[in-house]
């Protein structure tokens, strides 16, 4: 077996970000979900759109999407990438009780787009807790992970 090297360590040691330059540019997408529980009644505000703040699941999905604008913003060593499309859809769920949050980010790049799907879905459910925390401090945001992703000389990649 052979020692796979860090992409983002520099041969000093230090933290750098990855030279994608030589990298043929390929279609890419990226698939992540996350979930929020709380309790039924505020459950049954949201879904009653009766939060004080207004609309939670429609201001959720618009965070997701400008977050995943700003990924680069965010993380640091972060590439900026052009993004084509970015899908954000929030579910109610019983059986939580809470909101699922689903993600879906496509681009034509050089490198993957698997952290604007993971920051998309996680600052949408923040949102979902900033809006309806008046109904239930006590949610909890989880379960947060990448679903898939393609494009890339990794190729396609599916989360069991």
């Amino acid at each position: 077996m052979t020692k796979k090297s860090l992409s983002h360590v520099a041969p000093d040691g230090s933290a750098r970000m990855v030279d994608v330059s030589g990298k043929p540019e390929t279609a890419r997408t990226a698939r992540a979900r996350g979930s929020i529980r709380m309790t039924r009644d505020a459950l049954a505000m949201i879904r009653s759109n009766s939060v004080a703040k207004g609309d939670v699941l429609s201001v959720a999905r618009l965070a997701g999407i400008m977050a995943a604008k700003k990924t680069a913003d965010l993380v640091p060593l972060c590439h900026p990438l052009r993004l084509d499309d970015v899908e954000v859809v929030l579910t109610v769920e019983d059986a939580l009780p809470g909101v699922l949050a689903e993600s879906k980010v496509h681009c034509t790049g050089r490198t993957g787009v698997e952290m604007e799907a993971i920051v998309a879905v996680t600052i949408a459910l923040v949102t979902v807790y900033d809006m309806a925390k008046s109904a239930d401090r006590s949610m909890v945001i989880g379960d947060i992970s990448l679903l898939e992703k393609t494009g890339g000389r990794s190729g396609v990649y599916h989360n069991r």
